[in-house]
């Protein structure tokens, strides 16, 4: 195939070249057409325009020197090694070494007395400045500085040379950077002063300086963001505008009999989002609420007045828990509310018995519950409402938006409360649940104490010990949370059962220490919640099934083992157990420190107590992509942008796509026609983008 009548679509092996083996090599950085080679961007640039005299150099940063070769030397070093060494001299007699390590070959490129450009960071070494793997270009019947001043640096795989990835790159461009076509609307590219295609092809690939550069990797990143964010607020008009949820009205009389049943005042926090979910509930269009708190800032008694609001509406609402054990926890808060209500109400989980389930899900049919707590059984086909008002979602980072838009239907379009069981980074909020609107309870319920962490060593395990039995006996009680079920053979890490055994048979044998791990059975899990609730255990020795929903104000200690191994929002989740009551509580992690992402973690965790700012920081250390254990699949996974490093252009990119989708809702204007593509074939099905399909 002739170069010139290649496309987008042709294989990398028809550029001149390339070929074959070379093309099996790009194919393993996913490089498989032409148009693949375009958008392969460089993660940095070499800045080789910091040219000085080889006397004025500084160590440790990049700088190129002009020089004439007046040494050449290749050695093999004892140990099979083959090392190369040029030294170059300028006019005022000062040299710097160049060293290589079995790349000899440079060898055969030059010449003594050749005039070159070395290009590297400087060390001293002995008695002069040396440069490891220079970058040398050749400077002969050339200007008297190089011409290439910015150098992309490219992600690359064995045996792929960057000058050959970047003379790839560089065909690919003069043969089809005419043929992408610009999705990004001239009024857009006009206010944000991004660049044309291809101009900004060419500027990411090989700027002459740095500014246009960034500044064309920034409207790349942009471009990236401004299609997910219009995918996410044309899924939102579809569920405001073209969807029709209950009218669920809460009037003074309903309000005051609802804040009748709570033993406590609400907090400012929480009186703000309830009066957000009032304003959602009497529309008409569903309500799409996302309600995060930090740990024990109250976010179950919030989404209990909206539950409750629902069936004063004599409509039924359902409460949907990720795992049993925290569906069980819902279903006993709600029964401490409800002591003296009327409200006819379930607990459907997948362990009910068959002829059990059968007259739950009649009742639930016919309308003889009004609400109804469970796990993701609530969503299986058998399950029918008669008359679904309000759904609420606890799913501690289970759903991303993509699973919420496949979610099956309870009812006609019912309200929706998604609460998230551990504050998230607004960059999150921003896309992973970009299409809802946020409530936010920062703030504690009076007389709610703080606790306090220690990075604890094994030297101190002893004392840490002593306190627990100390504080037992004076009627507090404890958790030693580990990672492991059970011993394993290949991770050397502390495990629930063994601990157990060790602990009553050692140190504890005058307390009562249950044990709580997700491989018991239901039963067993419910006697052990019930007997530590009651204070029938002075210390529980778990694993971390207790993360979420456990609730037993006089827990007032916890232990966790191998602290390392989990990550910030966990650790908080975990600590967040012993906050649940009046009295300040402790928090002793044991911990090694093999990693510097684990010592920079540990010290977070004790450092800093306010869950949001720790959510910040975890997101920053592990990447968004990891944020919550497992990916967002189809919406968190971006090419070019960084969700942290450029939240400026993701609040940017909303801000754009609100406006463009409030203007044009289902980019029916010729110049969006490309975007509208654009957004479709990357979000149309994960989102069911209805709206603008």
């Amino acid at each position: 195939m002739a170069t010139a009548t290649l496309n987008l679509d042709s294989s990398v092996q028809y550029l001149k070249g390339v070929g074959p083996a070379r093309a099996e090599l790009l194919a393993k950085l996913g490089l498989h057409t032409v148009g693949d080679l375009l958008f392969h961007f460089p993660r940095s640039y070499d800045d080789l325009s910091d040219v000085r005299g080889i006397g004025a150099l500084t160590g440790g940063i990049l700088q190129t020197v002009h020089g004439e070769i007046v040494e050449m030397e290749g050695k093999t070093l004892p140990d099979g090694r083959q090392i190369l060494s040029i030294v170059i001299a300028d006019p005022q007699g000062k040299c710097v070494e160049g060293v290589w390590f079995n790349q000899v070959y440079h060898a055969s490129q030059h010449r003594f007395g050749q005039r070159v450009a070395f290009s590297g960071k400087p060390k001293w070494y002995r008695d002069h400045w040396q440069m490891n793997h220079p970058r040398v270009e050749i400077l002969e019947g050339k200007d008297p500085e190089p011409a290439n001043k910015i150098i992309p640096v490219y992600p690359l795989t064995e045996n792929l040379y960057p000058d050959k990835l970047r003379e790839s790159i560089r065909q690919a461009l003069s043969l089809t950077a005419e043929q992408v076509i610009e999705i990004l609307p001239a009024a857009l590219l006009g206010r944000r002063k991004f660049p044309p295609l291809p101009g900004a092809l060419w500027d990411v690939h090989f700027p002459e300086n740095l500014a246009p550069g960034l500044q064309a990797r920034r409207r790349f990143i942009y471009e990236e963001f401004l299609i997910l964010q219009i995918a996410l607020a044309a899924r939102r008009r579809e569920l405001r505008d073209r969807r029709r949820a209950p009218k669920l009205p809460v009037d003074e009389v309903i309000d005051a009999h609802i804040r009748r049943l709570y033993p406590f005042a609400l907090t400012n926090d929480q009186d703000k989002a309830v009066a957000a979910l009032r304003r959602d509930l009497k529309q008409d269009r569903p309500m799409q609420r996302l309600l995060q708190a930090d740990v024990g800032a109250g976010k179950t008694a919030v989404a209990v007045y909206g539950l409750l609001a629902a069936v004063a509406n004599k409509h039924q609402a359902a409460l949907m828990a990720p795992t049993e054990v925290l569906a069980r926890q819902h279903w006993d808060t709600l029964e401490q509310y409800l002591a003296k209500s009327r409200v006819r109400r379930l607990l459907l989980t997948g362990s009910l018995s068959t002829k059990v389930r059968k007259q739950a899900l009649e009742d639930i049919r016919t309308g003889n519950i009004d609400l109804v707590v469970g796990t993701q059984a609530l969503v299986q086909e058998d399950v029918e409402f008669a008359r679904l008002g309000l759904v609420v979602i606890d799913e501690q980072h289970k759903f991303g938006v993509n699973q919420r838009a496949r979610i099956k239907k309870l009812g006609v379009d019912p309200h929706y409360l998604v609460m998230t069981a551990t504050p998230i980074p607004r960059t999150v909020a921003l896309t992973v649940f970009g299409d809802l609107d946020t409530s936010i309870i920062r703030q504690l319920p009076p007389g709610r104490q703080k606790v306090v962490t220690r990075w604890v060593t094994e030297a101190q395990r002893e004392t840490t010990y002593e306190h627990i039995r100390d504080q037992a006996k004076a009627g507090r009680q404890a958790y030693i949370v580990c990672p492991l079920v059970a011993e394993s053979e290949t991770l050397d890490l502390k495990a629930a059962k063994t601990m157990h055994a060790e602990l009553t048979a050692g140190v504890f044998t005058d307390l009562r220490v249950g044990l709580l791990h997700g491989r018991l059975s239901d039963d067993a899990k419910k006697r052990v919640m019930q007997d530590y609730r009651a204070g029938k255990l002075d210390v529980l020795v778990t694993t971390v099934v207790i993360e979420v929903g456990v609730d037993v104000p006089n827990a007032t200690l916890m232990v966790i083992e191998h602290a390392e191994r989990f990550g910030l929002s966990q650790l908080h989740q975990l600590r967040g157990r012993i906050t649940r009551g009046n009295v300040s509580g402790e928090c002793d992690v044991f911990a090694g420190t093999s990693t510097e992402d684990a010592r920079q973690r540990l010290k977070l965790f004790t450092r800093i107590s306010d869950g949001f700012a720790l959510a910040e920081e975890d997101a920053k250390l592990r990447g968004l992509g990891e944020f919550f254990g497992t990916r967002q699949h189809g919406v968190a996974d971006l090419r070019f942008g960084d969700l942290i490093a450029d939240r400026d252009l993701l609040e940017t990119a909303r801000d754009d796509a609100i406006a463009l989708v409030s203007e044009d809702a289902g980019l029916k204007k010729p110049e969006h026609a490309a975007l509208k593509r654009a957004v479709l074939d990357r979000y149309g099905k994960t989102l069911d983008l209805a709206t603008i399909g």
